[in-house]
């Protein structure tokens, strides 16, 4: 539904700027490049934050799995050219409308100079990939913990997603002080929970992750992938 989705461009996001900014917390977005042509406001005010940038295709109407090669490869150079236009910068990672990819899509995004990707919800940690041109890092993309099938497929209430949310931490944090690095990312989508009634649950749910914000890296998934590309080959699986 447009109008629905619309909502989180008109006034969603700006729900969820503000909380974020009263919580001094980065963000990342899944960017349709289309965005910046009906919304530049909303570009604008992630400039402002200094969040990411995740190219995310021209819009959500296409899948890259449907596509010619030709095709994905132009979908990829247009998408990604928007976002260098805007930003001054070409963005470091790509994440595919519908996670749909063809069988040469990450060929397709390495040879376009994308450093990582976040289509493949395999791991709690970054893996290297092989594509016929050299390496793309797959970073952790959670299907579980994504508020779109979550609430609009499962049918979780906003209180159960905030206590799913904080569970997952909880756990996650245990694990990685015992010596496993992991990556705990989540999903917000605007027209979702930048609904009232839902805003106040992810304020709690947050509020208790940034009560470690001492003992985490609280950062971007591009800050990460930097990161892991420095690392000695053998330290991520793939390298």
């Amino acid at each position: 539904n447009y109008a629905w989705r619309d909502y989180g461009n008109r006034v969603g996001i700006w729900r969820m700027f503000d909380l974020f900014d009263e919580l001094a917390c980065p963000l990342a977005h899944n960017l349709n490049s289309m965005v910046l042509d009906h919304h530049p406001e909303i570009g604008e005010r992630m400039m402002q934050r200094g969040d990411e940038f995740v190219a995310h295709g021209r819009s959500n109407s296409e899948r890259q799995g449907d596509m010619w090669e030709q095709d994905e490869a132009r979908l990829i150079a247009e998408t990604t050219e928007a976002i260098r236009k805007f930003t001054g910068k070409k963005p470091a990672g790509w994440m595919s409308p519908w996670l749909s990819q063809s069988r040469q899509t990450l060929d397709l995004l390495q040879e376009a100079d994308y450093l990582y990707q976040c289509d493949w919800p395999l791991d709690d940690q970054p893996i290297w990939m092989r594509t016929r041109g050299g390496k793309i890092l797959n970073m952790p993309y959670p299907v579980e913990t994504n508020d779109s099938p979550m609430m609009l497929m499962r049918l979780h209430t906003a209180a159960e997603l905030s206590m799913i949310w904080i569970d997952q931490f909880d756990e996650m944090f245990d694990q990685s002080r015992k010596g496993q690095s992991l990556v705990c990312p989540f999903v917000l989508h605007t027209f979702i929970l930048g609904q009232p009634f839902r805003l106040r649950q992810l304020r709690r749910a947050m509020q208790h992750i940034l009560g470690h914000r001492d003992e985490i890296w609280l950062t971007q998934p591009g800050e990460i992938a930097a990161h892991v590309a420095k690392l000695p080959a053998g330290t991520v699986p793939g390298s």
